[in-house]
């Protein structure tokens, strides 16, 4: 058995608590590969696709899978009632999410946005599929305590990477609609008491407070469009983030 001592590689690249450790390398296939350095040893990510690189049944991913049968079903059926995950599909695209995850985390920290936006948008729709299709109600529910937490991750990457091109306003919108998105969300689960408090939506509204006094005068029009339309549509939870918006840019 050919052993490798991982010893050298873990000295020269110290744990450090309490931060994210994540860097991008090029792997002998030449291909890009992201690695996370955990208290124990390191984790090594493919940059694209499945992040340990398996493409089941020569998809990129489960979901992929699940969704090639579902259309194949709905074409066959004329409806996708009917379809099932059973609970070891339901567990393993849990799984597979939980990769997914662990490389969206170490992307974020540096700062590749687009590919946070791509895998938290990919892990929503595992949501989705489960809550969809599982044939049981444990399977359907069980990642909705994670939901918050996968929008706010994307908007924040949304929001970053509007930034970091220099368009605030982008930004701001970007937030604003995960506010929204988020409120649903907590509606929906009939959790609505605690929106106002939840971390998620704290932490978003800190992003959009400290955005709010580098807009240029001229997006104050902007501002008070959007607060008047969004009076008219009755969205009053967005009207409100809205004025608070137009109070920061008050001298």
């Amino acid at each position: 058995m050919n052993e490798s001592d991982l010893t050298d590689l873990l000295r020269s690249w110290p744990y450090e608590a309490g931060r994210i450790n994540a860097r991008r390398i090029k792997g002998r296939d030449g291909k890009s590969k992201l690695q996370v350095r955990l208290d124990l040893g390191v984790l090594q990510m493919e940059f694209k696709g499945r992040p340990d690189g398996q493409q089941p049944e020569g998809m990129e991913s489960l979901l992929e899978v699940h969704l090639k049968r579902i259309g194949e079903y709905t074409k066959q059926t004329k409806s996708n009632e009917g379809y099932v995950l059973s609970q070891e599909e339901a567990r393993a695209l849990r799984e597979e999410a939980v990769q997914y995850y662990h490389r969206y985390v170490g992307l974020f920290s540096l700062g590749h946005f687009e590919e946070v936006i791509r895998d938290t948008t990919r892990n929503l729709e595992v949501f989705d599929l489960c809550r969809d299709y599982a044939a049981s109600e444990h399977d359907q529910i069980v990642l909705e305590q994670f939901r918050p937490y996968v929008v706010m991750m994307r908007t924040r990457a949304q929001a970053e990477q509007a930034v970091a091109i220099g368009n605030s306003n982008d930004a701001l919108k970007a937030i604003d609609a995960g506010l929204a998105e988020l409120q649903e969300i907590f509606h929906k689960a009939g959790h609505g008491e605690i929106f106002e408090h939840a971390n998620e939506v704290q932490l978003l509204r800190g992003m959009r407070d400290a955005l709010v006094p580098k807009l240029p005068g001229s997006q104050r029009v902007e501002l008070e469009e959007r607060l008047r339309a969004a009076l008219d549509s009755e969205n009053y939870e967005l009207a409100a983030i809205l004025r608070d918006e137009l109070r920061m840019l008050d001298p």
